[in-house]
């Protein structure tokens, strides 16, 4: 399936047909589109999927369309988290079609979704913005002139941490071999989508910002920045697929600090390894490859023992507090917090 989770196909989908899956969230994770790291976090793959299927099952009761089918539980077929004792990692889902575009002669190809498409994902990763954070790529975008305020949906341009009503909807490519943004008007050009498919598209996007939000801030978290995976099912409905509102496809903080996949970054920014990744995507433009990790001359490092407890920590922390439950034995995320600022202190000194 990918980096931190496997497919367990038990019905390939059609053009006219879901296909039907299981979702089983592993304790590995990913950086900077390096695919699988040298170690994993513990827990995370149980936390990930009990905070996914949570908020799946409040976007059902939003009305909002998704592929969830429920808890995978050995003994009692499908549940949901509300009927769950212990964690688990393993969630049943319908599955879509993915069509994806060839790269041909420097550049992918996405003719295939102006054909007359059934039952597929969306190529694009949809984003939204409650906050630009310093050094956001927005901000480096703006200044390049690749996007401006306008496309943005903006009026002015934003400060740092500066709380934006309403939120920047953004978008990127999601199936090329590095995320590419995008404005809108190119990821319609290449999605095939209409106008009216559009509005919805941005709709949906609204409605899950708005559920996460609500969530996070029920648990003290502030959600700053998201994405979101949409397909179209054999009858052309719209649905969320894939995951949303985990620590993996959001940045929350706590009091300001990060806690969620952003800490493990912050951490390989300052390698020689992510020096090296960032040499092998500028030389792979230049030569027209997609293969830019043959061109990586370091291999990352593991994460510190003490800040791989630490992240673990954050996740279940955060699911036990989605969940209002204590499902798994973690200190309460104030504690959590602490600890890390703690740890990063030590190596300041």
């Amino acid at each position: 399936m990918g980096s931190v989770k496997d497919l367990d196909i038990i019905r390939d989908p059609t053009e006219r047909r879901e296909g039907l899956g299981k979702f089983v969230f592993s304790d590995r994770y990913s950086v900077f589109d390096w695919g699988e790291m040298p170690d994993q976090i513990p827990n995370k793959g149980a936390a990930l999927c009990m905070i996914a299927a949570y908020l799946f099952e409040q976007a059902k009761r939003l009305d909002i369309a998704t592929h969830y089918q429920g808890i995978a539980d050995q003994k009692r077929g499908l549940i949901d988290t509300s009927r769950i004792f212990q964690p688990t990692n393993t969630m049943l889902v319908k599955l879509v079609r993915v069509v994806r575009p060839e790269f041909k002669e420097g550049k992918y190809d996405y003719s295939a979704f102006h054909a007359d498409l059934y039952h597929f994902l969306i190529p694009l990763e949809i984003i939204y913005r409650n906050q630009l954070l310093p050094g956001s790529r927005v901000s480096s975008r703006l200044d390049s002139g690749v996007v401006t305020l306008r496309q943005l949906g903006l009026d002015h341009r934003p400060e740092s941490g500066e709380k934006l009503d309403p939120p920047i909807l953004d978008v990127s490519t999601k199936l090329e071999s590095e995320d590419r943004y995008l404005n809108w008007e190119e990821a319609q050009q290449i999605s095939g989508l209409s106008d009216l498919e559009l509005k919805e598209v941005k709709k949906t996007l609204r409605e899950v910002n708005d559920l996460i939000t609500y969530t996070a801030e029920k648990a003290g978290l502030v959600n700053l920045d998201g994405k979101i995976e949409l397909a179209y099912d054999p009858n052309g409905r719209l649905m969320v697929v894939d995951v949303f509102g985990t620590p993996d496809e959001c940045r929350f903080t706590f009091d300001g600090v990060n806690v969620s996949k952003e800490v493990a970054r912050e951490f390989y920014k300052k390698t020689a390894w992510y020096e090296a990744v960032s040499r092998a995507k500028e030389e792979a433009k230049k030569q027209g490859s997609t293969d830019w990790k043959a061109l990586c001359t370091e291999t990352p490092p593991s994460l510190p023992p003490e800040l791989r407890e630490t992240i673990s920590q954050m996740y279940t922390s955060i699911a036990n507090a989605f969940l209002e439950r204590n499902l798994f034995d973690s200190s309460p995320l104030e504690e959590v917090v602490r600890k890390y600022q703690k740890w990063e202190k030590s190596k300041t000194n």
